[in-house]
């Protein structure tokens, strides 16, 4: 396709910059101004209020069969009941946001056949791709940290500000809890850039924006689904759920890094390939919407 700036000998028009198209700010702008994104920051802040009037109601949690598990310990401290929430949440609710705000980048443009004119604009392939993956892992990071900070907020205001509680025993003080959530935090969004990944590579092959997501989703359940399958044995170690709640090990005494390494590993080298097929493909994609 010969965009609009570039001439048919390949010449480009005089002060034109391919890196100066479709701006970060501008892409950024137009994807918070989407009522899908107010949705999911409002269900996300709303998650921990609705779990506090859950134990306010059903009383503080406490052991089933003399096992403590984290949510045993969800109300001891604000720090508590952030890491419950990123508990709760980490294996499907989080996953939704991430495949939202990345299987709707490319697919949308599509749908609205609106993606040929912004081609057009001209913005290179290379760039739209960059422009809108760059924003929408920005969104997907931020609403996984908005999550537990909300939480955080809200525990300490109803339970106190104090030391985490560790179900196994002993507890980190708050100079040290906070670091840690961060490092939870932290891995949690790496673990996610396989779906994030899986979503962005539909995006490009499809213009159903909910194909998209609800593709990214579903793999992401059929991932759990295989992983709680014994029988595979060390072969769910190649599966990136398998090591989705290895951010436990930053919440422990001594911090073990090992689980997280593993895991961050796994999903990077997954991401790697999925973005590449993603790019791979656009570029030599037919676009007639």
């Amino acid at each position: 396709m010969t965009t609009l700036m570039e001439s048919p000998s390949g010449e480009t028009a005089p002060g034109y910059r391919a890196r100066r198209t479709l701006p970060l700010r501008v892409e950024a702008v137009r994807q918070l101004k989407r009522r899908r994104t107010l949705v999911m920051g409002v269900v996300l802040g709303a998650l921990p209020f609705v779990l506090i009037v859950a134990f306010a109601i059903g009383g503080s949690p406490s052991s089933r069969n003399g096992r403590i598990t984290l949510m045993d310990t969800a109300t001891a401290s604000g720090a508590n009941f952030a890491a419950t929430c990123l508990f709760v949440s980490a294996g499907f609710l989080l996953v939704v946001p991430v495949a939202l705000f990345c299987g709707d980048t490319v697919a949308s443009e599509a749908s609205w056949s609106s993606l040929r004119y912004l081609l057009a604009a001209p913005v290179p392939r290379a760039r739209l791709l960059w422009s809108k993956l760059t924003v929408a892992l920005g969104f997907s990071a931020a609403a996984i940290v908005l999550l537990p900070v909300v939480a955080l907020a809200a525990g300490t205001a109803v339970y106190g500000w104090g030391p985490l509680q560790i179900p196994t025993g002993g507890s980190l003080g708050s100079g040290q809890a906070i670091p840690r959530l961060a490092i939870a935090v932290a891995f949690v969004f790496v673990s996610q850039l396989v779906t994030a990944a899986l979503a962005f590579w539909l995006s490009t092959r499809t213009d159903a924006p909910l194909g998209a997501v609800g593709g990214a989703v579903g793999l992401t359940i059929v991932g759990n689904v295989l992983d709680a399958v014994t029988a595979l044995g060390d072969w769910r170690d190649f599966l990136p759920a398998h090591w989705q709640f290895a951010w436990a090990d930053a919440l422990q005494p001594h911090l073990e890094w090992g689980g997280m390494l593993k895991g961050s590993a796994v999903s990077v080298a997954y991401a790697l390939v999925l973005f590449a097929l993603a790019f791979r493909g656009f570029a030599r994609k037919d676009i007639v919407s």
